[in-house]
């Protein structure tokens, strides 16, 4: 098979991870070659304050050296800058007059410092802090000078003077503002920063507007419009970066501040992507680098042909790696009237923290001077999830003041390194699994902390916490059933990647130790090919939806029959036609259960088919992984509200969700009003009737664990209340593994991520034309293929 050719445009951060999660996803389909302007090969651009600094080397920098790109057969060409692209033919030229044809390509080109256009800007020892380069330039000019000023007292600015004062250099920091960092920590916190940075030997001159750099060839300082001026024989741009769009809007593909792009990082040229600090998506330009890193998973699996559901936006966290300083900083911190705030200040030892709140959900946090809480503070913003008045009391206890606690209390699921995404379970179980006892064994082996560093105090917590006598959790890797020692996401990847279409051929392909499968992988590898391959179902001489589709075998050897009443409603005929067949077949025991149906119970095997012939009418029996009949509240036993509107709706969704499969059995409750009546709350999914229409509630569960649903949304109408329900389920049946709980599926995903999913016009059009083509289906198959059944045994 001729293989696909793939160009990336630019080698740094983005490009790479791009190309790494191509590697992930099965790039043997492309033949890969890089572009990129530096002379060096991929390294961490965010880390070379920590190079200043002396707590790192240039070579630690390096993501991935030559000996990679050779062993993925990826053509890296350095020192080379694409400079035209020929959208319409689909090819690149180069700076060096190198022609090269693609099929697709990855714009990954970065940004570019800005440098303030005042006169002096281009003289000799003005030079921007970004790259390896500039690094060495800092140090060569060090050994020689003494005076530097840095303009801008954002993040890259104070981590260059810092790196500039452990270079032996008498640093100050201009700033336009009154406050440092101000876009990232509040005027508090802000101080306290300033301080501590004095109290380093760190100088500041704020509300500096800069004129000019002056000097006579080379900077010997910098004068102000108030008419200061700061002595200076090195001068740091540190006062922003600008997208590199040039490229891409002299080529004809669609710009604003970047390049414009859609969830799947499409530019408007086809076949051409963007991502990282060149792209915009949804009207933002991201500049750290946990976007850049989930934008370049979404790209590649795009690109692979792999079903995604695109890129969602990013919430961002900041955190100042300076050393004997510790800041982090998360969402929206800054005070507002619908917001309020809870605040701890120790002005002794120079400790502030500030968590926000709206509606009880944490939406965003400022800590200085004791950071550790910052993983658990960013997981819960999040999540955007309630948080209880214990939960609140508990947010700012310093972990090392109590054991490890904030730590020992995360969920396993919870994120450690938001960069690479890497959770508290998986690194205990790398610890545990490979033996690790360093930070930098656990750095290497999952990548937390190799990116921008921020989470390193919360990942030396973890292997504390670990290696404390407290330490009780144990993560074994649980593969899908006894037949294969794969997890059921490694048996999906699997398929996908191999295009795996039949339970024998996964079975084949994956080794599974029982050739024939057992009753777990079975239904479970039948339902992923399903959603996988919508076309599977209907190319199957017979479905496997339940083989008791029409009877439930009891524990006794006879059988239950459930004559399907839409709604719990029914009418006279329907139940004339019940008790006649309840006569004739000599059923003792007719139950009216609490899901509102009629149970026909202790019906021979003989009697089947007449029972059925007799009924004429739809039956029911939801038993295993289907949307189950839905719950309604009648009479005024509870309440005299009126609960026609809620028995039309539960009727008309009922009829929607017949036959939809599920990756557990799903429990839905229609409630007409607030009194709640069907319980509809501690349902999978529970739709109460409001003033305003209905409120729809997900992840509830009544079993012995009870737990309430959280409040999805309001619908306003019955008919957004069907799009946003089926939507939802949709979006379950496709992102939920097998036998997950919708309650444990929102704890995974975040209700956050399935809002903005489902608040999406696009993506819920998209959700709903999924749902109706199975649901059509499955329908269809009902009809006119022959169903297993009991009598086939």
């Amino acid at each position: 098979m001729t293989k696909q050719k793939l160009v990336v445009v630019g080698n740094g951060m983005a490009g790479a991870r791009c190309v790494e999660e191509m590697i992930k996803n099965g790039s043997e389909a492309f033949d890969i070659t890089i572009f990129g302007s530096e002379r060096h090969v991929t390294y961490n651009r965010i880390l070379l304050s920590s190079v200043l600094q002396g707590s790192m080397t240039f070579d630690d920098l390096t993501i991935n050296d030559l000996n990679w790109y050779t062993k993925h057969n990826i053509q890296l060409f350095t020192g080379e800058t694409v400079v035209n692209i020929d959208t319409l033919n689909q090819i690149i030229q180069t700076d060096k007059d190198r022609e090269l044809s693609y099929d697709k390509l990855i714009l990954a080109t970065g940004s570019v410092p800005f440098f303030l256009p005042v006169p002096g800007a281009d003289k000799d020892r003005v030079i921007a802090f970004r790259t390896i380069d500039d690094c060495r330039k800092m140090i060569e000019t060090s050994l020689q000078y003494k005076k530097a000023v840095v303009i801008g007292g954002g993040l890259l600015g104070l981590e260059a003077a810092r790196g500039l004062l452990n270079l032996g250099m008498d640093v100050s920091v201009v700033h336009i503002s009154e406050y440092l960092m101000e876009r990232q920590l509040d005027q508090t916190a802000s101080i306290l920063l300033q301080k501590e940075l004095e109290r380093q030997g760190m100088h500041f001159l704020l509300k500096k507007k800069t004129q000019e750099i002056i000097g006579n060839g080379r900077a010997k300082g910098v004068r102000f419009q108030d008419g200061t001026e700061a002595e200076a024989d090195l001068v740091i741009m540190a006062a922003g970066i600008r997208p590199n769009i040039k490229l891409a809007k002299d080529s004809g593909i669609h710009t604003n501040r970047a390049i414009t792009v859609n969830d799947y990082l499409e530019t408007s040229a086809a076949n051409i992507y963007a991502v990282g600090e060149c792209a915009e998506h949804r009207g933002i330009v991201y500049g750290l680098v946990k976007p850049l890193y989930e934008q370049g998973a979404i790209a590649a699996k795009h690109i692979c042909g792999i079903k995604t559901q695109g890129y969602q936006g990013s919430v961002l966290s900041t955190q100042l790696k300076i050393s004997g300083v510790d800041v982090f900083s998360a969402g929206q911190f800054a005070d507002q009237d619908s917001t309020r705030s809870i605040t701890a200040f120790d002005e002794l030892d120079g400790c502030y923290k500030k968590a926000v709140f709206q509606d009880r959900k944490l939406i965003g946090a400022v800590l200085f001077g004791d950071t550790k809480a910052g993983a658990k503070l960013f997981d819960l913003i999040l999540k955007q999830k309630d948080i209880s008045s214990e939960e609140k009391n508990a947010l700012f206890q310093s972990a090392s003041n109590s054991g490890g606690r904030l730590i020992a209390e995360m969920a396993k699921s919870d994120v450690i390194c938001n960069c690479n995404g890497v959770t508290k379970g998986s690194i205990i179980e790398a610890v545990q699994t490979k033996e690790l006892t360093s930070f930098e064994q656990v750095k290497t082996c999952t990548k937390a902390s190799s990116s921008c560093g921020g989470c390193k105090p919360a990942v030396n917590e973890l292997l504390l916490y670990i290696n404390s006598d407290e330490f009780d959790e144990v993560i074994e890797k649980k593969g899908m059933c006894s037949c294969t020692d794969l997890t059921e996401e490694e048996v999906v990847h699997e398929m996908q990647l191999q295009n795996l279409s039949s339970n024998q051929e996964i079975m084949n392909a994956l080794g599974w130790k029982n050739s024939e499968g057992c009753l777990t992988c079975q239904p479970a590898l039948t339902y992923y090919l399903g959603m996988i391959y919508p076309e599977y179902e209907k190319s199957q001489k017979m479905i496997f939806i339940n083989e008791k589709m029409n009877a439930v075998r009891q524990g006794d050897g006879l059988y239950t029959v459930i004559p399907q009443l839409y709604g719990g409603i029914t009418n006279p005929e329907e139940l004339r036609k019940i008790a006649d067949a309840a006569d004739k077949y000599s059923i003792s025991q007719v139950a009216v259960t609490s899901e509102q149906r009629i149970h026909l119970m202790g019906v021979k095997k003989e009697d089947l088919k007449g029972m059925w012939a007799d009924l004429n009418m739809p039956l029911s029996s939801k038993a295993g992984s289907y949307v189950q009949n839905i719950k309604t509240c009648t009479g005024e036993h509870i309440c005299r509200c009126d609960k026609q509107q809620s028995l039309k709706l539960s009727v008309a969704l009922e009829k929607k969700l017949a036959l939809i499969s599920a990756p557990y059995s799903l429990k839905i409750g229609v409630s007409g009003c607030m009194h709640n009546g069907a319980e509809s709350t501690t349902k999978d999914i529970g739709i109460m009737g409001i003033d305003r229409g209905w409120e729809i509630y997900v992840g509830g569960s009544s079993g012995r664990n009870v737990r309430a649903g959280e409040l999805l949304c309001v619908a306003s109408t019955d008919k957004e209340a069907i799009n946003m329900t089926c939507g939802l389920i949709q979006y379950y049946r496709e992102t939920a593994n097998y036998s997950e709980r919708t309650w444990q599926w929102i704890e995974r995903m975040g209700l956050l991520h399935i809002r903005e999913v489902l608040f999406n016009q696009e993506l819920i059009l998209q959700l709903l034309h999924y749902f109706e083509r199975d649901a059509s289906q499955r329908k269809n198959a009902r009809e006119n293929q022959q169903l297993i059944s009991i009598f086939d045994k």
